[in-house]
């Protein structure tokens, strides 16, 4: 972890910014909670455990820079809750999730797969893409488990009223 924050500090330090105690302490919540995808509203809840001082505004604030420098990656995933989501050092691209629109579960594809498509925008159009983003909005294993149970168990009972 403390490699991360000096890779962040470095950032910070490169467009002129510095890493305050409370910019800090926001990127340590991220980077406990990286897979969570947290809003605004739950880094600061969790800033204001190990900060108690840091006010609502600096975690808003400080999340916009790291927005802006590409340190996080701001989410929406249509319900109208900004989530951050620090971009992984290895990956070229941010990664891709799946969104179920039944019960609001998000899992993470961390594998490029689009790789090829930018490989061919690139040779077919002279197009460079320097990012991109995937979601797909859809159903989950679990949701789609609990609607054949219901259809499975609803069928059942309409054949037991109509032999009645």
């Amino acid at each position: 972890m403390e490699a991360r924050i000096e890779k962040v500090k470095q950032q910070l330090q490169a467009q002129g910014y510095k890493l305050t105690p409370q910019r800090e302490a926001t990127v340590r919540v991220l980077l406990e909670n990286e897979e969570d995808h947290l809003s605004a509203e739950d880094v600061f809840m969790l800033v204001k455990e190990i900060a108690p001082e840091i006010g609502l505004a600096t975690v808003y604030r400080t999340l916009e820079l790291l927005s802006e420098m590409h340190i996080v990656e701001k989410l929406n995933f249509g319900d109208g809750v900004a989530r951050y989501d620090l971009r992984a050092e290895t990956n070229k691209h941010h990664h891709h999730h799946l969104i179920c629109v039944q019960c609001g579960s998000m899992s993470e594809i961390m594998d490029d797969w689009l790789t090829p498509l930018e490989e061919r925008l690139e040779k077919e159009y002279g197009f460079t893409v320097l990012d991109h983003r995937l979601d797909f909005q859809g159903v989950c294993a679990k949701c789609n488990e609990k609607l054949k149970e219901q259809e499975a168990g609803g069928s059942s009972e309409d054949k037991v009223s109509s032999e009645v």
